[in-house]
């Protein structure tokens, strides 16, 4: 005689604990699911639109400078500690966290024009309009509210920018002015110069990939590439308008992102200057800072229209802009050492602290949640194509100058390409041939 039995486990219908949900029995059989892409639709358009009811990306303001916060870094070892420099030639310590002011001294005579920290994030480098590099010891200015500079080297030209070699046991910091200045921090003359051109270098910045690579920009719209073991520069790229500063890849060794003039950012591969890798549009102003993400995936550019955009680095549109009422011209942008904060540094003296995802959260996130963020991004991606969740997504609300200025250089490019186009219509075949628009901003290329 065959006797049958139901076997249940329960595993499959008993709760583990107190507080977990109940556990339903489900078939997953598509025949008994026939709605299920439009339940899936529905929900990728809920999450889309929870991301922006969530979209809350300001975190706090750091008040105390008198003048404009015109640059900053970040600290190589500590999380929540910044530095800034001022137009008054002040330079103030910050912890981030509890949103004070560890230090403050007055470093130079007029603007800050640049400084670099080191990797053991132990001697900070900073340089004025007064000619002036001085060494500072930042252990000493986490501790005590006013110090004296280690160091201090005098230059006989105008230096305009600073940074320092990446490298554990490096001592080896860059200038720029009326030419590229390769210095050692136990030396009071460069150890070698570089010059390309005759006008003024804006700003230099060394490759914290490959170390002994480093960038400048200048008045005469170029960028060149040196490598500080040379005596010669090695290429240089002309673009149509003036770059105003660099950034490095940090995840990708040959690739840099430059902020120029023309409301644009270009990313280039530097083994190939003839033709940039994507062009970054949307500001309606010029571009005057730019700062990478440590994961290297995205990047922060800040702008004399008084915001801040957030692009992918294979996008050439920005994915999220910042602004405020307050905030005026943004002199420097940098993300902290977690990829998760902005810290951006503006013409009416405040530093601004900003989430890198807007509508992400602050603090612990359970299990739960995280599984529903994760499904939830993967629905967005699914149907992200789809008119109603891409106008969701895309959609962002901005100042009205902002927005008028927009519709103007929109109007602006539609007639130059109507103008082309009527001009193909009626010429010789071939004779007005069509230009991608990455080739319209390179002017020349040397090496």
């Amino acid at each position: 005689m065959k006797v049958k039995v139901l076997n249940r486990d329960p595993k499959d219908y008993l709760k583990t604990r107190a507080g977990d949900l109940p556990k339903l029995p489900r078939n997953v059989d598509p025949a008994l699911h026939p709605f299920a892409a439009q339940r899936e639709y529905t929900a990728a358009l809920n999450a889309v639109k929870l991301e922006r009811v969530f979209a809350k990306p300001f975190v706090g303001s750091l008040d105390g400078h008198r003048d404009g916060v015109f640059s900053m870094v970040t600290h190589s070892k500590r999380l929540p500690v910044v530095i800034s420099g001022a137009c008054d030639g002040e330079i103030k310590v910050w912890n981030v966290t509890s949103k004070e002011c560890s230090c403050s001294v007055q470093a130079h005579t007029g603007f800050v024009r640049g400084m670099g920290i080191n990797q053991a994030g132990d001697l900070l480098l900073s340089v004025g309009d007064d000619q002036i590099v001085r060494m500072w010891n930042v252990d000493e200015m986490l501790q005590n509210q006013t110090v004296d500079p280690t160091t201090t080297i005098s230059s006989k030209t105008l230096l305009t920018g600073i940074d320092y070699q990446w490298g554990s046991k490096s001592d080896t910091f860059v200038t720029c002015g009326s030419s590229v200045g390769i210095w050692n921090i136990n030396r009071n003359e460069p150890l070698r110069n570089f010059t390309w051109g005759v006008d003024t270098i804006t700003s230099v910045v060394f490759n914290k990939v490959e170390t002994y690579m480093l960038a400048s920009t200048a008045q005469d719209r170029n960028i060149v590439l040196y490598d500080c073991r040379e005596n010669n520069p090695l290429r240089k790229v002309i673009l149509s308008q003036k770059t105003n500063q660099i950034a490095f890849n940090p995840m990708e060794a040959f690739n840099f992102t430059a902020a120029c003039d023309d409301n644009n950012l270009y990313s280039f591969d530097m083994r190939k200057l003839s033709s940039p890798l994507n062009v970054h549009m949307g500001h309606a102003m010029a571009v005057l800072c730019v700062g990478y993400s440590p994961t290297g995936r995205e990047f922060v550019s800040g702008s004399y229209d008084k915001t801040i955009r957030i692009f992918e680095t294979n996008k050439g549109r920005s994915k999220e802009i910042y602004h405020t009422k307050r905030m005026q011209r943004v002199f420097c942008t940098h993300y902290s050492a977690d990829s998760k904060f902005i810290m951006t540094g503006s013409d009416e003296t405040n530093i601004r602290l900003w989430k890198s995802l807007a509508w992400g959260k602050l603090g612990p996130i359970s299990s739960r949640e995280r599984s529903a963020f994760d499904y939830n991004k993967k629905l967005i991606q699914r149907y992200g194509n789809h008119p109603q969740v891409k106008r969701i997504k895309r959609h962002r609300n901005v100042p009205k100058m902002i927005k008028s200025i927009s519709n103007e250089h929109n109007n602006i490019r539609n007639a130059k390409r109507r103008k082309e186009e009527n001009r193909r219509k009626h010429s010789k075949p071939g004779s007005v041939p069509h230009v991608a628009e990455r080739a319209k901003h390179v002017v020349k290329e040397d090496s």
